[in-house]
C-alpha cells in the first residue's frame, strides 16, 4: 500500500482563546502635582501656572496658595503622556513636580 494523502483540516480558534494585542490601562486620569519648595517666590509660581497652563490669574493664584499652604496642588490632569510632558515643563521652570495616577 502506498502513502496515504490526508487533506489538512481547518480548526477554528474559539473567540475567547485570542489574547488582546495590548492590555489597555485603566481609565483613570493622571495628575501633575507641584510641591512646595523653599526656593521659588509665590509670584513666580503664579506666573508659571498662568504662562504654561494658560490659567487666569485667580486660578493660578489659588493653585499657588494650595502649594504654599497645603504643600502641594494638582495643577493638571489627563493622559500619562500629557502629564509627563507637564512635569518636565515644571522642572524646566525650576518647580518640583511629580505625576501620579488618580484613584
Amino acid at each position: 500500500m502506498g502513502p496515504v494523502s490526508v487533506a489538512p483540516t481547518e480548526i477554528e480558534k474559539p473567540e475567547s482563546a485570542e489574547a488582546p494585542a495590548e492590555v489597555p490601562e485603566p481609565d483613570l486620569p493622571w495628575a501633575t502635582i507641584v510641591h512646595n519648595d523653599p526656593v521659588n517666590l509665590m509670584s513666580y509660581v503664579t506666573y508659571v501656572f498662568q504662562s504654561y497652563f494658560g490659567y487666569p490669574k485667580e486660578k493660578a493664584k489659588k493653585l499657588m496658595m494650595d502649594v504654599h499652604h497645603k504643600g502641594r496642588a494638582v495643577v493638571s490632569t489627563g493622559s500619562r503622556e500629557e502629564m509627563e510632558r507637564d512635569v518636565q515643563a515644571m522642572h524646566g521652570y525650576g518647580l518640583w513636580a511629580t505625576l501620579q495616577q488618580d484613584r
